[in-house]
């Protein structure tokens, strides 16, 4: 687990870059290690052995196309009569085929005149590659409420949607209005990109425990504090081995908040200079949440290291950890790299997996964390504009949308073909109840006018204050109001940065 889960992942440059099970760091923090993911039908311009310096050439086709220098020294290169479309954030589109099998190869069939060429951070090339290259993509599917601000915003490869989204008749309506609220509102008043998926918190638990105990595990809708009562039975040692009844990583479950809330004080601007960035995460909601979690993580003997000990140890009967894991915890092969399967599957032979809804604030609730949304975003510098508004009215159709739920992955749009079909292309699946990935709804963001998004350091609440230096959950959500966060933006604006 990185110490700074603000931060993206470092990785060395040799080419073992992957580890067992990726970290959940933070919101949207997916590990960032990434590879080519495609290239195009064959009739597209063949690549070229990469150079230290970026170059230009004619292909066979009369296209130009520009090679794209990285540390890993890949051939890479894009062509103008390509749809390039660039990816980062989400683990899987890492996995070699992944974006093929999932999507791709329906987009090729979809548009037969077209030619797409596809790459994931950062394998072989990372955004700054493309910088020096001078290469904009067409389309960019990125984390929206964390990477809007740090890394799309800052290269002015955003622009309003909403009149060609109106025009091109894509129906907002449809798609989950939890994600459109969290694009909005890091859109400066506009709307900056369309969400596609969403990568749902859900609670995985480990029924080999449970039956240990004899204890019936969580449904769909159990409350925190019915899964604390739960924790408490199931946190225990038996045989020379310490079984945790229950972890939830303290960032996500602050950042994502099942009441909406949104950490900045609205002020008159959209755009407010650095000092004026006020936060609030001293009020009551703020409170409730934090002395909601708290038990969790000072429950003795529940000793809070990382959700991934779920597959890791075999002896953790809760976790709330990301959908994405789902496919990789069942052993299916599209989510399983090469290189981790022999492992993964040792680790399984611990865990009966289960997967349910996360807890739910109380009695009758039913909101979920706020959605871990991925969103595809049009740079205003591409070239082909119009086919691109096309691709990405298709992605958010239900033919493509059901082929994402086909493969475990929670769709956007909100419709009975949708759910039905989910995990359906994933055999592993078959016997494993999925109904709490669709169950509730997630949060909505709010009172977010008239702010600007920075990327603070909440992890400080928890792992910082109350995990390490002992302070009560609501000195540490005030230290981090009035000390942490002010000082960290300030760095950062001294810097010269804006998040």
């Amino acid at each position: 687990m990185s110490a700074t889960p603000n931060a993206p992942e470092q990785h060395p440059s040799g080419p073992s870059r992957r580890k067992v099970v990726t970290s959940g760091a933070a919101v949207g923090a997916a590990a960032l290690t990434g590879l080519s993911l495609a290239a195009s039908a064959p009739a597209q311009a063949t690549a070229v052995k990469s150079t230290a310096r970026t170059s230009v050439r004619t292909s066979a086709t009369g296209a130009t196309c520009t090679t794209i220098p990285n540390k890993y020294d890949e051939p890479f290169e894009v062509c103008d009569d390509e749809i390039f479309i660039f990816m980062a954030n989400y683990k899987p589109f890492e996995y070699e085929g992944f974006f093929e099998k999932v999507i791709g190869d329906k987009l090729r069939a979809a548009f037969p005149g077209m030619k797409f060429k596809w790459a994931a951070w950062d394998f072989p090339i990372r955004y700054e590659d493309l910088d020096k290259a001078g290469v904009v993509p067409d389309i960019v599917i990125e984390d929206p409420r964390r990477r809007i601000d740090r890394d799309l915003e800052p290269r002015g490869w955003v622009r309003d949607l909403t009149d060609d989204l109106r025009t091109t008749g894509v129906d907002l309506g449809a798609l989950n209005p939890a994600a459109v609220e969290t694009v909005k509102s890091r859109s400066d008043g506009g709307l900056y990109g369309v969400p596609l998926f969403i990568d749902e918190y859900v609670l995985y638990y480990n029924k080999k425990i449970f039956d240990m105990k004899g204890v019936r595990p969580p449904t769909n809708g159990t409350t925190y504090d019915e899964a604390f009562r739960l924790a408490k039975k199931l946190t225990f040692e038996q045989d020379l081995v310490a079984y945790k009844g229950y972890l939830q990583h303290p960032d996500q479950y602050l950042e994502g908040n099942q009441l909406g809330l949104y950490p900045f004080v609205p002020g008159s601007s959209e755009n407010p200079k650095p000092e004026d960035v006020k936060v609030n995460l001293t009020s009551e909601g703020w409170q409730r949440l934090g002395a909601n979690l708290e038990r969790f993580l000072l429950l003795p003997h529940n000793i809070f290291t990382t959700v991934d000990d779920y597959l890791l140890t075999g002896s953790v009967a809760m976790a709330v950890d990301n959908l994405r894991k789902l496919g990789g915890y069942a052993l299916n092969d599209l989510y399983l790299e090469p290189d981790d399967a022999a492992e993964w599957r040792e680790l399984a032979k611990n865990i009966e997996l289960g997967v349910t809804s996360v807890p739910v604030l109380g009695s009758g609730d039913n909101a979920l964390y706020q959605p871990n949304a991925m969103a595809a975003f049009l740079p205003p510098q591409s070239t082909k504009k119009a086919e691109a508004l096309q691709v990405l009215k298709w992605l958010v159709s239900q033919e493509a949308q059901v082929e994402l739920s086909r493969h475990a992955m929670k769709p956007a749009l909100r419709s009975g073909a949708v759910e039905t079909a989910f995990g359906k292309a994933i055999p592993e699946l078959a016997k494993v109840d999925t109904s709490g990935v669709f169950w509730g709804d997630n949060a909505v963001v709010k009172d977010y006018e008239n702010t600007e998004y920075w990327d603070i350091p909440m992890y400080m609440v928890f792992r910082q204050h109350v995990l390490k230096d002992g302070l009560r959950v609501s000195s540490a959500l005030k230290v981090a109001e009035t000390v942490d966060i002010p000082a960290y933006i300030k760095a950062q604006a001294a810097s010269g940065k804006d998040w």
